[in-house]
């Protein structure tokens, strides 16, 4: 039997798909796909009994390629018996072949009781796969033993879940300020007006992520003109630290215009627990003077939710750099991890602009095998570097490199970026070493960069064109 779990994050129905055909090498089989309606915490299942597990209600994706589909069946696994593992599946392709072929395919494991239990309303299959009629759909899979599972339900306590059949959830934050999870309904739109007073709403959730969700979003863009409600729709990929990153100084932007102009605004994302929130504390942050660590703990002190903190930071350099001009002037505000791949026994140096400009070469730790490590904290900037090996000056083809004026061939680094108005998503560089933001205390030169590039960007923003038409 195979469970839907992400050992990593424990939550269901946010993995990234991937488009595969299933075939099998010998014999016949079956995979059935049922349709999550909502995410449902994996942990829960432990607590249910056999038959809410077999059809589970439609709460958990589950795939079976036998027929002994019983939890009861689930044993700690041995030499013979192999591993578990865990599917997930896109909610997307909803039929209703289900029943009639799920009823058939399992018709010989059930027991009495659980024929007459059993009624078609319980569960809706979305795809069978076969081996004469293999299908595709969109899907994720792993593997892992059934200890591993046990002990990643331990790790699992205390994490968050987004419940999306139990409608939409908000928080206060300050008088002007209300963060929550999606508007689902028009009846959500008329109780944010009249319980809340809401006049305007920031939305970071896509017309994708919308329709995936069963969301009309014609429908919520319509009810807000209805209840006289400015809706601002501008999309954050969920679970994309990069994407955030990028367009949170537009976000925040768009927060003090609206602020601002006296609305009493709802910044909402799908769950209500990362971009939404994220935004709230960049906003204090920026706007308010508030240092990231007081912003971020008050927000999570009123709202549950798990903001992506690195992001906020990684935006908040960026934001200086614009105002800048490509020298920072303060303590590092990154630590990173300069790699070089060689032989094992060499000899290796790093040397380059950040090491008093080339003349004071770094020794290299040796990490085993060809893999040797400089760890160097610098400000944001842009760097040329090189390696000795062995006595020889050499650059990495693992990392970007440019030609100087001399012609000679070094490897550039490029820490930080720079925000703009506009922001424009590229793809990143691939580069072996690893560069991480530096969280810390901002000097009063700092602050006062951060807070003047925000408000370049607040006042180059209007939030009226992004209204729906």
């Amino acid at each position: 039997m195979h469970y839907s779990l992400d050992v990593e994050s424990t939550r269901i129905g946010l993995f990234g798909f991937f488009r595969m055909m299933l075939k099998e090498k010998a014999g016949s089989f079956s995979l059935v796909l049922e349709r999550p309606f909502t995410p449902f915490p994996i942990q829960h299942l432990l607590l249910s009994n056999d038959l809410d597990i077999l059809f589970n209600r439609g709460r958990v994706p589950i795939a079976t390629w036998k027929k002994e589909v019983l939890a009861s069946n689930l044993q700690t696994p041995d030499a013979n018996s192999g591993n578990s593992g865990f599917a997930t599946f896109s909610s997307k392709f909803s039929t209703s072949l289900g029943w009639k072929l799920l009823n058939n395919q399992n018709g010989d494991v059930k027991s009495p009781m659980q024929r007459n239990t059993l009624t078609p309303q319980i569960s809706q299959v979305v795809c069978i796969f076969t081996e004469e009629d293999p299908g595709e759909g969109e899907w994720a899979h792993g593997s892992f033993p059934i200890d591993e599972y046990v002990k990643a339900l331990e790790r699992s306590k205390g994490e968050l879940y987004y419940d999306h059949s139990r409608g939409m959830s908000y928080s206060k934050i300050t008088e002007q300020i209300y963060v929550g999870s999606c508007l689902q309904t028009e009846a959500d739109v008329e109780a944010l007006s009249n319980n809340v007073g809401i006049t305007a709403v920031l939305n970071f959730q896509s017309a994708t992520e919308a329709e995936n969700w069963g969301i009309s979003s014609k429908l919520i863009n319509e009810s807000c003109q209805k209840y006289d409600i400015l809706m601002i729709n501008y999309p954050i990929r969920e679970g994309d630290s990069y994407d955030m990153r990028k367009k949170l100084p537009f976000c925040v932007g768009l927060l003090l215009r609206l602020l601002k102009k006296n609305h009493r605004v709802f910044v909402t994302c799908t769950t209500g627990f990362d971009r939404a929130p994220a935004s709230v504390i960049a906003y204090l942050h920026w706007m308010t003077d508030t240092s990231l660590h007081a912003a971020y703990n008050f927000i999570t002190s009123l709202h549950s939710c798990k903001p992506d903190r690195p992001a906020i930071a990684w935006a908040t350099w960026d934001l200086i750099a614009m105002v800048e001009h490509g020298r920072h002037d303060g303590p590092p505000t990154h630590a990173v991890t300069f790699v070089w791949n060689g032989q094992e026994g060499e000899d290796v140096n790093l040397v380059g602009d950040f090491t008093g400009n080339w003349k004071e070469p770094v020794k290299a730790s040796h990490k085993g095998g060809p893999r040797y490590e400089v760890e160097m904290k610098l400000p944001q900037g842009k760097y040329y570097y090189k390696y000795i090996t062995n006595g020889q000056w050499r650059h990495s083809t693992a990392s970007p490199a440019e030609r100087d004026d001399r012609g000679n061939v070094n490897n550039v680094i490029v820490i930080g970026d720079t925000a703009s108005v506009r922001p424009s998503v590229q793809p990143q560089k691939k580069d072996a070493n690893i560069v991480k933001v530096i969280e810390r205390p901002l000097t009063e030169n700092e602050r006062f960069m951060l807070a003047k590039a925000a408000r370049c960007v607040a006042f180059s923003v209007c939030p009226i064109r992004l209204t729906p038409k």
